[in-house]
């Protein structure tokens, strides 16, 4: 069944958008091969023609670049999106704990006061905009005391340049921490039909907190689409040209999956991804799903999952499919 595009609250901010949200780290260019700025722009204004508001960057996806290209696509058009970026990978400073280098520049992990408050102007900045709508801990710091980075978000908040609070790839123990810090709205963490370790130890706590859950790596880095074959060859920093993830073997469990969820995807004329999409939508405490586009083609086919509504007979189906072809993927 199909309907409308899926709405929800980002936890008790007030602030709602898509269910489904477009991902912008492919857009950046860095680990997925360089970016096409004019393909990008026109993706992100299909999404938001197609339905989609949550729009989804952050400084570390090409130094800026992400966000610059989110900049120049929502000109114009700003009221229409909600904007969730991040903070806490730093490369003005050399506090914190080194993380990775890009384009020759040490990254840091590091979420002091001071470094929120520089982070928050630059992405303003490359955005084209004086608020951001959800702001998020990128990476966690361990030199830094959660109660300090939270205060600082806290009085972001109170001074209107950010409109809801979030954290990313935290542990149940630092999530914890969160909660007891202050008003954390959200989290954003890797969950897909093969990655759903949050589910045992975070989903609980968010559920118990009226946190929203956004997933990224939704569609498994493309894995899970249905699009990428045996023969595909992976080019240039793309991330998945050495993981373990895209093996043959591994790319030929993922076919032989859509191919058993086919019947599923058509009885909704879905195709794959959209199927996808909607199966993750469906997952007790999963509040958005953040999907990458890198052309229109690929924005308006993600789009199409919020309007995708499958009943319980379509989850046991995906499920069993699941189980049967899925099992015993390279990690």
């Amino acid at each position: 069944m199909s309907g409308q595009q899926l709405i929800r609250e980002i936890g008790s901010s007030g602030v709602a958008a898509s269910a489904v949200g477009l991902g912008t780290w492919a857009i950046g260019g860095w680990m997925w091969g360089g970016t096409d700025e004019a393909e990008s722009i026109s993706a992100i204004q299909a999404s938001l023609d197609a339905g989609v508001t949550l729009i989804d960057t952050a400084p570390a996806y090409g130094l800026g670049r992400s966000e610059e290209i989110v900049g120049k696509a929502l000109a114009g058009r700003r009221d229409k999106a909600v904007i969730a970026t991040k903070c806490g990978l730093v490369w003005h400073t050399d506090k914190g704990k080194h993380f990775f280098d890009q384009d020759g520049k040490p990254v840091h992990r590091y979420l002091g006061r001071d470094a929120i408050f520089h982070e928050v102007e630059e992405s303003l900045r490359r955005l084209g905009t004086n608020y951001i709508d959800l702001y998020i801990t990128h990476w966690q710091d361990p030199t830094t005391p959660i109660e300090e980075t939270m205060r600082a978000l806290e009085d972001l908040k109170t001074s209107g340049k950010i409109r809801a609070i979030g954290a990313s790839n935290v542990s149940a123990d630092e999530l914890k921490a969160y909660i007891s810090a202050g008003g954390l709205d959200a989290i954003q963490e890797r969950f897909s039909i093969i990655d759903r370790e949050i589910e045992a130890d975070l989903l609980p706590l968010t559920g118990a907190n009226g946190i929203a859950t956004l997933s990224y790596s939704s569609l498994a880095l493309g894995l899970l689409s249905g699009a990428i074959g045996p023969e595909r060859v992976f080019s240039g920093d793309d991330q998945r040209r050495d993981n373990p993830r895209f093996s043959v073997a591994n790319r030929e469990k993922a076919l032989a999956f859509a191919t058993a969820i086919r019947p599923v995807a058509d009885k909704h004329r879905a195709s794959i991804a959209q199927t996808v999409i909607a199966w993750t939508l469906a997952q007790p405490g999963v509040t958005f799903a953040l999907c990458g586009a890198r052309n229109p083609a690929q924005a308006i086919d993600n789009a199409r999952a919020g309007t995708i509504r499958l009943d319980a007979e379509d989850q046991s189906a995906i499920d069993a499919a699941i189980s049967a072809k899925l099992t015993d993927m390279d990690r």
